[in-house]
């Protein structure tokens, strides 16, 4: 009688296992040792494989994310209509299979989990931009707030009127959409002359084909760890894609706290020698202190409202009419999914996390002010 052969598992299924182990593991206990994870991931080897990786993928001048993405999308519209013929054929056979295509599926699953922390996830357990910088971060009074508004209130009213306008009054980028995201770095390059950790080499923001349906989802921008890519929504008003773009760009080296990367495009908007970056930064910040403002003191918030010039109520009432043709239950989605997501990567806030921003805001605004003493 002829004894069964005893299965070998496969060098290659034990890699697997050990990859996927390890990679758990750490995505698990990261978050007890932000030191180690900024020391020797954030600002070693994930700056490294980002920089080499955006550079390779920067050399299309499409985004390779969205093609990513779309082929994704594509490929499981092809699979469930194969599964539906399937099912239908043969209801036994394709029960008999289930099991073993979940298993896949499941397989897969884990390991862009697993890749997706190691290409990036991982940055959301580094050192926080304040320990980083030195910024003295700390709760700031209504009074601080309504000061750190009026100042942002009268910086973008003076900007206002050096960009340009289309013949609605609308403000539109001097250079174009393309030569602006060519344009990006420059704000990041004089940032690193203060910080570092925000120089480094990476390819340019990718402006996305479908920006018009992507605007159903109400999203501006997405980094893509996969690609490396800062990925931006080029049909959104002119006067916030700067800021979107170097917001993106913040990610792409390794901050990947919302907060920290509004605050971070904020920077580097200031520093940049264009008026079209410098007013798209300063009317993000403003915004979010106005918020900020808003919960704190109304009335003061009312107060430094009536100080909008009307370049900017004109960009901000087109921002808004904008964003209101997309409202809708894909939206509404989008926006749970995104609160999800920041909550599941230690965003205790969600989608308020964005907010934060305005601490570190403040933070360097009492810094100018000392300085300015």
């Amino acid at each position: 009688m002829e004894k069964k052969r005893s299965q070998k598992i496969s060098p290659l299924t034990v890699t697997i296992v050990i990859i996927i182990g390890l990679g758990l593991l750490l995505s698990l206990a990261a978050p007890r040792f932000p030191l180690l994870i900024e020391s020797g991931y954030s600002s070693t080897i994930y700056s490294w494989i980002s920089s080499i990786l955006s550079r390779l993928t920067g050399i299309f001048p499409f985004s390779v994310a969205e093609l990513t993405i779309v082929g994704i999308v594509v490929f499981c519209l092809v699979q469930i209509i194969r599964g539906a013929i399937a099912l239908v054929k043969g209801p036994k056979k394709f029960l008999r299979g289930c099991p073993r295509g979940i298993g896949k599926l499941a397989l897969v699953m884990v390991l862009i989990y697993v890749g997706f922390n190691m290409l990036w996830g991982l940055n959301y357990s580094r050192l926080s931009f304040a320990d980083i910088s030195g910024l003295p971060v700390e709760p700031g009074s209504a009074e601080e707030l309504a000061e750190l508004a009026l100042a942002l209130t009268d910086r973008a009213n003076y900007l206002r009127g050096q960009v340009d306008e289309d013949e609605r009054g609308i403000m539109i980028l001097s250079s174009g959409v393309r030569k602006m995201f060519a344009q990006a770095e420059t704000g990041y390059h004089h940032a690193a002359d203060i910080y570092p950790e925000l120089g480094g080499k990476f390819g340019p923001p990718k402006g996305v084909f479908l920006s018009h349906y992507w605007s159903y989802t109400g999203i501006t921008g997405m980094y893509f760890p996969f690609t490396a890519e800062a990925n931006v929504n080029i049909d959104i008003p002119h006067f916030m894609l700067p800021s979107t773009a170097t917001h993106e760009m913040a990610h792409q080296r390794g901050f990947a706290r919302e907060d920290e990367a509004n605050f971070l495009s904020y920077l580097a908007c200031s520093m940049h020698p264009h008026v079209d970056f410098q007013y798209s930064g300063t009317v993000l910040a403003l915004l979010n202190t106005m918020n900020t403002l808003y919960r704190a003191d109304r009335e003061a918030y009312a107060t430094v409202r009536n100080k909008y010039g009307d370049g900017l109520n004109r960009d901000l009432i087109d921002w808004q009419a904008y964003w209101e043709q997309f409202e809708g239950p894909v939206e509404q989605l989008s926006a749970d999914i995104n609160d999800s997501y920041l909550k599941a990567n230690r965003q205790q806030d969600g989608v308020k996390s964005y907010g934060g921003m305005v601490d570190l805001l403040l933070a360097e605004f009492r810094q100018a002010q000392g300085q300015g003493n």
